[in-house]
């Protein structure tokens, strides 16, 4: 079965009209499965009631999964949509957020960690993470103080989302990006909402480093952004319609909205900076004081189930590095350059760090830039 063919099967499964046993059936991942020792996931402990709040990205978690864990589990859960760590780090740093479960990025977990918003993971709750199955590296970016604060979701990359109808002239690089904006592209730009990413790329221009803090590199990346600003069609993080519409030809943006952009349009290709950029992975957190603690684990544990996070895979189209769902995923996936970049593309990339985001001066830097 191919993607486009398994992508019709989780439609039906999404709307109710097939059950998740006539899914792995149908598709073949109940077979594979257990070919490879892995048994679905029984029904959950009926203990658990109430509500569970999972905060998480647009577009990023299947409906499918969140309503079959209610039917298992009687638990209904909301879903709080954030457009940036930042915001959702605000909103945790204020009090009272009601979140159960978060969806952070990699340099946000040291600071949840230390500000103790987050605790280290009971994963005898958790059977069906398993760390040998996951890339090392994102093993790697979800502990803290040698202890696993974090499960990975998924993984992926930024860079420029571009219409080929639009954008004529050969695109392979930040300055590409930058120079087209303030040139012959000027009025179709859209830059991210988003400090590391956006002065990051500005600061990859110049030749620095993506996370660099140091105040000289920091004002070179600012004057190029305020250069820019009147060039822009907008800056925000939810720009997708803009590019469907054809509003914006150009954008800063992450390897998943390139890959759900390019679903419907394949003249919208996804351009990983030569100079370099960033590479992030995303991951569940369970909150220190969350009001339903219970449902929280239960919740992740049913969606790092494999057949599940294959249904995951197909709404949020990000790469995912867990070995035993990309068994049961349609081998083409595994050969998508948006999602599985070639390795001179990804050596040059940096992992976003804490200390970029919680920067005083990176971020003075984008909100002048935003109000300019």
């Amino acid at each position: 079965m191919d993607r486009k063919e398994l992508s019709v099967w989780v439609e039906k499964y999404r709307r109710g009209h097939i059950s998740r046993r006539g899914f792995l059936t149908v598709t073949g991942i109940g077979a594979t499965m257990l070919g490879m020792g892995i048994r679905p996931s029984r029904a959950l402990s009926q203990e658990l009631s109430g509500t569970v709040t999972l905060a998480t990205w647009p577009s990023y978690q299947n409906q499918a999964n969140l309503d079959s864990f209610t039917e298992k589990t009687g638990v209904s859960v909301n879903m709080a949509i954030f457009g940036s760590n930042e915001e959702m780090m605000a909103k945790m740093q204020a009090g009272e957020s009601g979140f159960d479960i978060i969806a952070p990025s990699q340099y946000a977990i040291p600071l949840y960690a230390s500000g103790q918003f987050i605790e280290p993971l009971d994963l005898s709750l958790l059977p069906n993470y398993d760390a040998a199955a996951v890339e090392p590296r994102f093993v790697e970016q979800g502990t803290f103080d040698g202890k696993t604060y974090a499960v990975q979701k998924n993984w992926g990359t930024s860079g420029f989302i571009i219409n080929t109808t639009m954008v004529t002239t050969p695109f392979t690089s930040v300055k590409d990006y930058f120079d087209g904006i303030r040139g012959p592209y000027s009025g179709y730009g859209v830059a991210l909402d988003h400090p590391l990413d956006t002065v990051g790329f500005a600061l990859k221009y110049h030749g620095y480093s993506f996370n660099s803090v140091d105040e000289a590199e920091l004002k070179k990346a600012e004057e190029l952004l305020l250069e820019t600003k009147p060039h822009l069609y907008a800056v925000t993080t939810d720009f997708q319609p803009m590019m469907s519409s054809g509003d914006a030809s150009i954008a800063m943006g992450w390897s998943f909205n390139a890959m759900q952009l390019h679903r419907d349009m394949p003249e919208i290709q996804y351009v990983i900076a030569k100079e370099g950029g960033e590479i992030w992975c995303d991951f569940y957190v369970i909150t220190r004081n969350g009001p339903n603690r219970a449902a929280a684990y239960a919740l992740v544990n049913h969606l790092l189930d494999p057949a599940n996070n294959v249904l995951e895979f197909e709404a949020h189209g990000s790469a995912i590095s867990d070995t035993r769902v990309l068994a049961l995923l349609p081998p083409e996936v595994q050969t998508d350059p948006i999602l599985y970049p070639a390795k001179e593309l990804l050596d040059p990339l940096e992992f976003g760090i804490a200390e970029a985001m919680s920067n005083p001066l990176r971020n003075e830097i984008m909100a002048r830039f935003k109000s300019a």
